[in-house]
Protein backbone atom coordinates (compact mmCIF):
# COMPACT_ATOMS: atom_id res chain seq x y z
CA UNK A 1 0.00 0.00 0.00
CA UNK A 2 0.99 3.31 -0.69
CA UNK A 3 2.87 5.21 2.44
CA UNK A 4 1.02 8.34 1.99
CA UNK A 5 -2.74 6.73 1.66
CA UNK A 6 -1.27 4.37 4.80
CA UNK A 7 -0.57 7.77 6.99
CA UNK A 8 -4.42 8.95 6.05
CA UNK A 9 -5.49 5.99 6.87
CA UNK A 10 -3.84 5.63 9.73
CA UNK A 11 -4.68 8.77 11.15
CA UNK A 12 -8.63 8.68 10.29
CA UNK A 13 -8.86 5.04 12.28
CA UNK A 14 -6.87 6.62 15.35
CA UNK A 15 -9.60 9.56 15.43
CA UNK A 16 -11.71 7.31 15.60
CA UNK A 17 -10.74 5.11 17.91
CA UNK A 18 -9.29 7.78 20.12
CA UNK A 19 -12.77 9.43 20.57
CA UNK A 20 -14.16 6.29 22.17
CA UNK A 21 -12.14 7.30 24.93
CA UNK A 22 -14.03 9.02 27.73
CA UNK A 23 -12.33 11.78 28.28
CA UNK A 24 -10.20 12.20 25.38
CA UNK A 25 -11.34 15.80 24.92
CA UNK A 26 -9.43 16.59 27.57
CA UNK A 27 -6.14 15.95 26.42
CA UNK A 28 -6.50 17.23 22.95
CA UNK A 29 -5.04 20.72 24.28
CA UNK A 30 -1.63 18.99 24.01
CA UNK A 31 -1.53 20.02 20.73
CA UNK A 32 -2.77 23.56 21.70
CA UNK A 33 -0.01 23.52 24.15
CA UNK A 34 3.00 22.93 21.50
CA UNK A 35 1.46 25.08 19.36
CA UNK A 36 1.46 28.11 21.51
CA UNK A 37 4.48 27.50 23.24
CA UNK A 38 6.29 27.41 19.56
CA UNK A 39 4.95 31.22 19.13
CA UNK A 40 6.26 31.87 22.60
CA UNK A 41 9.86 30.13 22.20
CA UNK A 42 10.36 31.87 18.99
CA UNK A 43 9.35 35.56 20.02
CA UNK A 44 11.74 34.87 23.41
CA UNK A 45 14.62 33.51 20.66
CA UNK A 46 13.84 36.81 18.26
CA UNK A 47 14.57 38.71 21.83
CA UNK A 48 10.47 39.68 22.05
CA UNK A 49 8.03 39.48 25.37
CA UNK A 50 5.69 37.02 25.68
CA UNK A 51 2.61 39.24 27.15
CA UNK A 52 0.08 36.14 28.05
CA UNK A 53 -0.81 32.77 26.85
CA UNK A 54 -4.22 31.86 26.80
CA UNK A 55 -5.76 27.78 26.42
CA UNK A 56 -9.08 27.76 26.11
CA UNK A 57 -11.84 24.27 26.50
CA UNK A 58 -12.37 23.96 22.72
CA UNK A 59 -8.80 23.32 22.51
CA UNK A 60 -7.92 26.82 21.14
CA UNK A 61 -5.38 29.64 21.93
CA UNK A 62 -3.66 32.38 21.81
CA UNK A 63 -0.53 33.69 22.72
CA UNK A 64 0.11 38.09 22.99
CA UNK A 65 3.43 38.82 22.05
CA UNK A 66 5.47 41.68 21.15
CA UNK A 67 8.70 41.95 18.79
CA UNK A 68 9.97 44.50 16.94
CA UNK A 69 8.40 45.03 12.99
CA UNK A 70 10.03 43.51 9.96
CA UNK A 71 10.73 39.85 9.04
CA UNK A 72 10.06 38.69 13.07
CA UNK A 73 6.14 39.03 13.35
CA UNK A 74 6.50 36.85 10.63
CA UNK A 75 8.54 34.19 12.07
CA UNK A 76 6.16 34.49 15.27
CA UNK A 77 3.01 33.65 13.29
CA UNK A 78 5.33 30.81 11.28
CA UNK A 79 6.54 29.54 14.38
CA UNK A 80 2.79 27.39 15.53
CA UNK A 81 1.42 24.85 13.38
CA UNK A 82 5.06 23.49 12.43
CA UNK A 83 5.88 23.25 15.93
CA UNK A 84 3.09 21.17 17.03
CA UNK A 85 3.87 18.93 14.48
CA UNK A 86 7.53 18.44 15.60
CA UNK A 87 6.00 18.44 18.93
CA UNK A 88 4.79 15.12 17.74
CA UNK A 89 7.06 13.30 15.69
CA UNK A 90 9.30 14.18 18.84
CA UNK A 91 6.76 12.04 21.22
CA UNK A 92 6.91 9.28 18.30
CA UNK A 93 10.96 9.63 18.18
CA UNK A 94 11.10 8.96 21.67
CA UNK A 95 8.90 6.27 22.23
CA UNK A 96 10.59 4.31 19.15
CA UNK A 97 13.87 4.69 21.28
CA UNK A 98 12.09 3.67 24.70
CA UNK A 99 11.85 7.23 26.41
CA UNK A 100 8.48 7.48 26.96
CA UNK A 101 9.50 9.04 30.54
CA UNK A 102 11.57 11.42 28.83
CA UNK A 103 8.84 12.46 26.75
CA UNK A 104 6.45 12.60 29.61
CA UNK A 105 8.94 15.11 31.81
CA UNK A 106 9.47 17.02 28.68
CA UNK A 107 5.76 17.42 28.45
CA UNK A 108 5.19 18.32 31.70
CA UNK A 109 8.36 20.56 31.68
CA UNK A 110 6.70 22.99 28.92
CA UNK A 111 3.54 22.84 30.61
CA UNK A 112 5.32 23.80 33.91
CA UNK A 113 7.09 26.65 32.21
CA UNK A 114 3.51 28.00 30.61
CA UNK A 115 1.80 27.85 34.02
CA UNK A 116 4.49 29.89 35.72
CA UNK A 117 5.37 32.47 33.46
CA UNK A 118 2.58 33.07 30.92
CA UNK A 119 -0.96 31.53 31.29
CA UNK A 120 -3.40 33.41 33.79
CA UNK A 121 -6.91 32.50 32.47
CA UNK A 122 -9.08 30.04 34.45
CA UNK A 123 -9.11 27.05 32.06
CA UNK A 124 -5.50 27.20 30.80
CA UNK A 125 -4.19 27.27 34.63
CA UNK A 126 -6.51 24.25 35.89
CA UNK A 127 -5.31 21.62 32.63
CA UNK A 128 -1.97 22.38 32.80
CA UNK A 129 -1.53 21.65 36.38
CA UNK A 130 -4.10 19.12 36.17
CA UNK A 131 -1.85 17.29 33.32
CA UNK A 132 1.16 18.43 35.19
CA UNK A 133 0.08 15.78 38.21
CA UNK A 134 -1.34 13.56 36.12
CA UNK A 135 1.76 12.79 34.31
CA UNK A 136 3.95 12.69 37.98
CA UNK A 137 1.24 10.42 39.39
CA UNK A 138 1.44 7.93 36.51
CA UNK A 139 5.57 7.99 36.51
CA UNK A 140 6.27 7.54 40.30
CA UNK A 141 3.24 5.46 40.85
CA UNK A 142 1.55 3.51 38.33
CA UNK A 143 4.93 3.09 36.14
CA UNK A 144 3.10 -0.34 34.11
CA UNK A 145 0.32 2.00 32.55
CA UNK A 146 3.07 4.84 31.37
CA UNK A 147 3.81 3.55 27.94
CA UNK A 148 0.03 3.08 26.97
CA UNK A 149 -0.65 6.50 28.43
CA UNK A 150 2.27 8.06 26.83
CA UNK A 151 0.75 6.22 23.08
CA UNK A 152 -2.40 7.95 23.71
CA UNK A 153 -0.90 10.67 24.27
CA UNK A 154 1.37 10.78 21.03
CA UNK A 155 -1.36 9.48 18.90
CA UNK A 156 -4.30 12.40 20.25
CA UNK A 157 -1.48 15.12 19.46
CA UNK A 158 -0.38 13.53 16.15
CA UNK A 159 -3.88 13.77 15.18
CA UNK A 160 -4.99 17.27 16.18
CA UNK A 161 -1.24 18.59 14.59
CA UNK A 162 -3.08 17.17 11.24
CA UNK A 163 -6.77 18.13 11.90
CA UNK A 164 -5.96 21.35 12.87
CA UNK A 165 -3.99 22.27 9.93
CA UNK A 166 -7.07 21.01 7.76
CA UNK A 167 -9.35 22.75 9.65
CA UNK A 168 -7.30 25.84 9.40
CA UNK A 169 -7.04 25.00 5.30
CA UNK A 170 -10.73 24.89 4.69
CA UNK A 171 -10.90 28.37 6.92
CA UNK A 172 -8.97 29.86 4.42
CA UNK A 173 -10.93 28.80 1.61
CA UNK A 174 -14.17 29.90 3.03
CA UNK A 175 -13.54 32.73 5.38
CA UNK A 176 -9.79 33.69 4.57
CA UNK A 177 -9.48 36.73 6.88
CA UNK A 178 -10.50 34.50 10.28
CA UNK A 179 -7.87 31.60 9.41
CA UNK A 180 -5.58 32.83 12.40
CA UNK A 181 -2.26 32.05 11.79
CA UNK A 182 -2.42 31.88 8.12
CA UNK A 183 -4.53 35.25 8.01
CA UNK A 184 -1.98 37.11 9.94
CA UNK A 185 0.71 35.95 7.74
CA UNK A 186 -1.36 37.23 4.28
CA UNK A 187 -1.27 40.08 6.13
CA UNK A 188 2.86 39.92 6.78
CA UNK A 189 3.15 39.02 3.44
CA UNK A 190 1.87 38.98 -0.09
CA UNK A 191 1.11 35.23 0.15
CA UNK A 192 -2.73 34.80 0.55
CA UNK A 193 -3.78 32.80 3.41
CA UNK A 194 -4.55 29.58 1.33
CA UNK A 195 -0.90 29.10 0.79
CA UNK A 196 -0.30 29.47 4.04
CA UNK A 197 -2.58 26.90 5.62
CA UNK A 198 -1.57 23.90 2.77
CA UNK A 199 1.83 24.89 3.10
CA UNK A 200 0.99 23.68 6.98
CA UNK A 201 -1.25 21.35 6.33
CA UNK A 202 1.70 19.42 4.14
CA UNK A 203 3.81 19.57 6.27
CA UNK A 204 2.04 18.16 9.38
CA UNK A 205 1.52 15.09 6.80
CA UNK A 206 5.25 14.58 6.40
CA UNK A 207 5.64 14.86 10.49
CA UNK A 208 2.87 11.96 10.57
CA UNK A 209 4.59 10.05 8.19
CA UNK A 210 7.74 10.54 9.64
CA UNK A 211 6.06 9.69 13.33
CA UNK A 212 4.39 6.93 11.97
CA UNK A 213 7.60 5.27 10.50
CA UNK A 214 9.36 5.47 13.98
CA UNK A 215 6.01 3.80 15.30
CA UNK A 216 5.77 0.60 13.17
CA UNK A 217 9.70 0.49 13.48
CA UNK A 218 9.38 0.07 17.14
CA UNK A 219 6.65 -2.46 16.51
CA UNK A 220 8.17 -4.50 14.13
CA UNK A 221 11.58 -4.60 16.20
CA UNK A 222 9.45 -5.44 19.34
CA UNK A 223 8.08 -8.04 17.30
CA UNK A 224 11.31 -9.50 15.99
CA UNK A 225 12.69 -9.81 19.79
CA UNK A 226 9.61 -11.73 20.80
CA UNK A 227 9.72 -13.91 18.13
CA UNK A 228 13.50 -15.10 18.67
Amino acid sequence: MNKWLKTLLFLAGSALLTRLIPFSSMFRNLDTMFHEFGHALVTLLLSGQVLRIELYADHSGVTYSAVEAGLRPVLVSLSGYPLASLSALLLFYLYARGRERWGLLLSSLVALIMLVLYVRGGFGMLWLGGFIVLNLALLYFWPKAVKYYYLFLAFLTLEESVMSTLFLLSASLLTPSRAGDAANLAGLTFLPAVVWASLFFLFSLICAKWSLGCFFWKERTQGYRRSR
